[in-house]
């Protein structure tokens, strides 16, 4: 080969080479516009979204915003709602506050007053005597309350013939007979039995307390309360004048009451005395209605017997009433027409013949 072919082999090999670098650049040249322009059209897609996204987001922005305000507007309304609810329940709290204060207080003095109105009531109490006289003051106001009148339905104190015993009470009931009642109040071991903690000690005031009871039972047995002689019936009543102590009889041995009714005693608090009362009162009424209900029997027979004199009498008049009706009518029929009839025949002659009458003729004779 000689050097002109190896010459222009190198200068095609190098021409060759500028030719690929050249097309190698200029490749290079239309990738870099075309990026660009690519890059370009994505930056102004992204732009063009950018601002729709954006134009949307203020409008997204905007709508929320006006909700925000209108919740703001309404939590606003409810703030001050509930602020012055606070303030109304704040002020409604403070006289509330005073009324409770004033309430307590005055519960405060009520409490006082009732403590020393229960120690004085105590203290009155502790007197057998006064006991005695508040007891029957308990008993007349249940008799008050029964519509029972003294020495009408009842006598107090009055004593039984012979024996000399003075019941508290004396039930007048119909046919003449009696009811006695007496009033007891065992009150010293009941009391002390609420003021002690002790287990042993309220055992012993308990059996104390209802040995007293029994105590009550034999005292209204031995004093002749039931006396046939007397026209006594064949019970007696013991009053209890306390609720209470009557439960607290019947809870803790009602065995007590049985021995007093096998004993013909028959216990009583307030309410049964007054359901005992409304008994005796039933039983006067219908004592006293019997007893009218035979009078009304007898003024019926003579109501009647008059009554059928009075029948008798009225049928009487009314048939001369009606005998006098028919004449009566005999009168203003028969009697005016055969009347009538020489009259008419008397004026058909007048005017056949023309006959005047004077003034005295048509007016009568005069006096």
């Amino acid at each position: 080969m000689s050097w002109l072919a190896v010459v222009g082999i190198v200068l095609l090999g190098f021409i060759l080479g500028m030719g690929a670098t050249l097309a190698l650049k200029w490749m290079r040249r239309e990738n870099d516009a075309l990026r660009r322009e690519n890059i370009e059209t994505i930056i102004g897609l992204a732009k063009e979204k950018l601002s729709s996204e954006r134009e949307l987001s203020i409008k997204e922005l905007d709508n929320k915003k006006g909700l925000i305000d209108q919740q703001l507007e309404r939590m606003g309304s409810e703030l001050e709602g509930v602020s012055e609810l606070i303030k109304k329940l704040e002020k409604d709290r403070e006289q509330k506050f005073g009324e409770l204060t004033s309430q307590l207080k005055t519960a405060g003095e009520q409490t006082q007053a009732l403590a020393q109105t229960t120690d004085s009531l105590r203290q009155a109490l502790a007197s057998t005597k006064a006991r005695g006289q508040w007891g029957e003051r308990m008993a007349e106001d249940v008799l008050r309350l029964a519509g029972f009148v003294e020495n009408i339905n009842y006598q107090k104190q009055k004593a039984i013939e012979g024996p000399g015993s003075r019941p508290d009470f004396t039930f007048l009931l119909p046919r003449k007979l009696k009811m006695n009642m007496d009033v007891k109040f065992p009150l010293d071991n009941y009391v002390k039995f609420l003021e002690v903690d002790s287990a042993q000690e309220k055992t012993k005031l308990r059996n104390d307390f209802l040995r007293d009871v029994r105590s009550r039972i034999k005292e209204v047995t031995t004093r002749e309360y039931i006396n046939p002689e007397q026209n006594t019936v064949d019970y007696v009543l013991l009053f209890i004048p306390n609720e209470q102590i009557y439960a607290f009889i019947h809870e803790q041995d009602s065995s007590i009451l049985d021995e007093g009714i096998k004993n013909k005693v028959v216990f009583c608090s307030p309410i049964t005395l007054f359901a005992v009362l409304a008994i005796i009162r039933q039983a006067v009424d219908n004592f006293a209605l019997e007893k009218t209900s035979n009078e009304v029997l007898s003024l019926l027979a003579v109501f009647k017997k008059q009554w059928k004199q009075f029948s008798d009498k009225l049928q009487v008049l009314g048939k001369r009433i009606e005998d006098t009706q028919k004449e009566y009518e005999a009168l203003t029929t028969t009697r005016k027409r055969q009347l009538e009839k020489p009259l008419n025949k008397i004026e058909e002659l007048k005017t056949q013949h023309k006959l005047a009458l004077t003034p005295q003729d048509e007016g009568g004779y005069d006096e």
